[in-house]
């Protein structure tokens, strides 16, 4: 079918599995939606999905999405060719489409964008689609995990996880860091062994999937100085909270020359700059959150430092109170309530500092001071979001380091490389690892890290 200016050319084909066999419209330049305001006038071709679609008699409403944003399309009887009001009229949600038209400004919301729409092609007419405005359980959202991604509310998420991990790029490779990246089969445990993916390596030798790439920044930070490894982490908890992954991505930097004090204001600077990017940048998707980005603007150096002792005393003054369920005694590693009730008494991120060393790895430097102590911290989260950093200095004795590992039961033959680190030229150093997913769970102000990946691995979801 020809328009009366012979300009254009519609093949309209409604079976389900129908695909588009007119190459001159398919091939036009695509305008995306985020880009229409610098087109308000021009005839743009935006390739994308139908979102949602109303109607009221002569007057169809088309929202269409296509990765960048979404877009209402506005449809009038009697603009457009009968064609294509009848093949709007038989669009399916996530139906994938070709409209042109014209972007104008929403007379009433400044800076709002509206298509005028003039020509529809129909690229496949979806089948049902599972999920619809009505509310749906959890577990069926996972299963359909592939198709909830689609959602505005799961476009916010990935975007300032996008966002996220662009600023953790950017705060380290513009403050001197090297990225080295690290690998995700190891021969040996760096945190415990009782939390390692096994798997099959050449001949009978055994690999595990990695729990940190921290023992090999070790490596690179003593030839590059400065370094940090970003990759896939594995930890084989059999954990069901809402904090906690069996896969996620954790960003790992590591500092020569550096002790404890030197990492904890290095960790407050960074998470600073992360969330500041966030609020700059994403404002829109923090509003499809409903997120209270006050909050979040308070999240400034410097951080509040808590010694474990004071935070364990805090703990028992709690109870004491009623305020804590359980009394808490020292030399125990925080639970997920224990964190939320010590966070929930600053309004930023606080750091408790030298935990107990027999609760912490194995590698972590003991306290001049006390050696029961370690030199690590945990950063915990405000709003009850518990542990986003943990880190520390380092153990920089040979002698020390052997000791640690046979109290640890672990097999010395696996980490010679790693003492050689203490035998050529040891310095005192110190890192830590953030994990994306427990991060993007707090800026975002999610109730569970399950949404901040786009498919989660956890102890009963592997599929999709």
């Amino acid at each position: 079918m020809a328009n009366a200016g012979g300009t254009s050319t519609f093949i309209i084909i409604l079976t389900r599995d129908s695909v588009r066999t007119d190459r001159r419209t398919i091939t036009m330049k695509q305008t995306y939606i985020s880009e229409v305001a610098a087109h308000a006038g021009e005839s743009v071709t935006i390739k994308g999905w139908l979102y949602n679609v109303r109607s009221s008699g002569k007057l169809m409403f088309l929202e269409i999405r296509d990765g960048s944003g979404i877009i209402q399309g506005i449809l009038p009887k009697n603009a457009v060719p009968e064609a294509v009001w009848e093949l709007a009229g038989t669009l399916t949600q996530e139906s994938s489409v070709i409209v042109t038209g014209t972007p104008r400004e929403h007379p009433k919301r400044p800076g709002t964008f509206e298509l005028d729409v003039a020509e529809i092609e129909l690229v496949q007419l979806a089948q049902e689609y599972p999920i619809t405005p009505k509310e749906h359980g959890v577990e069926f959202l996972m299963d359909h995990r592939h198709l909830w991604l689609r959602s505005k509310r799961q476009h916010a998420i990935l975007r300032v996880r996008h966002e996220i991990i662009r600023a953790v790029r950017d705060f380290f490779d513009n403050d001197g860091f090297i990225l080295a990246d690290t690998p995700v089969l190891t021969p040996a445990a760096c945190e415990g062994t009782t939390t390692l993916f096994e798997v099959d390596y050449f001949g009978d030798e055994k690999a595990f999937l990695t729990q940190s790439g921290q023992l090999y920044n070790e490596a690179t930070a003593a030839a590059l100085g400065k370094t940090y490894c970003f990759g896939p982490t594995f930890r084989a908890e059999k954990s069901k909270t809402r904090r906690h992954l069996t896969e996620f991505w954790m960003v790992e930097p590591e500092v020569a020359y550096a002790e404890l004090d030197d990492v904890m204001t290095l960790a407050e600077r960074f998470l600073s700059f992360v969330v500041q990017r966030v609020l700059e940048n994403r404002q829109e998707e923090l509003k499809v959150l409903e997120r209270d980005t006050a909050k979040l603007a308070a999240i400034v150096p410097p951080f509040p430092r808590l010694q474990y002792d004071d935070a364990v005393k805090m703990l028992q003054q709690g109870h004491a109170d009623g305020k804590v369920e359980n009394f808490f005694e020292w030399g125990g590693d925080f639970g997920a309530p224990d964190e939320t009730f010590i966070s929930g008494q600053f309004d930023k991120p606080v750091m408790v500092h030298r935990y107990p060393a027999q609760i912490k790895a194995f590698y972590m430097e003991e306290d001049p001071t006390r050696s029961d102590l370690a030199l690590c911290v945990d950063v915990l989260a405000p709003e009850g979001y518990g542990e986003i950093i943990g880190g520390g200095q380092r153990m920089q004795s040979y002698d020390k380091l052997i000791s640690r590992i046979a109290e640890h039961h672990l097999p010395r033959e696996a980490f010679e490389w790693y003492l050689d680190l203490r035998k050529y030229g040891s310095v005192p150093h110190a890192g830590f690892g953030m994990g994306i997913e427990r991060c993007v769970t707090w800026v975002c102000g999610l109730d569970h890290v399950r949404e901040t990946i786009p498919f989660p691995r956890m102890l009963n979801r592997l599929r999709p």
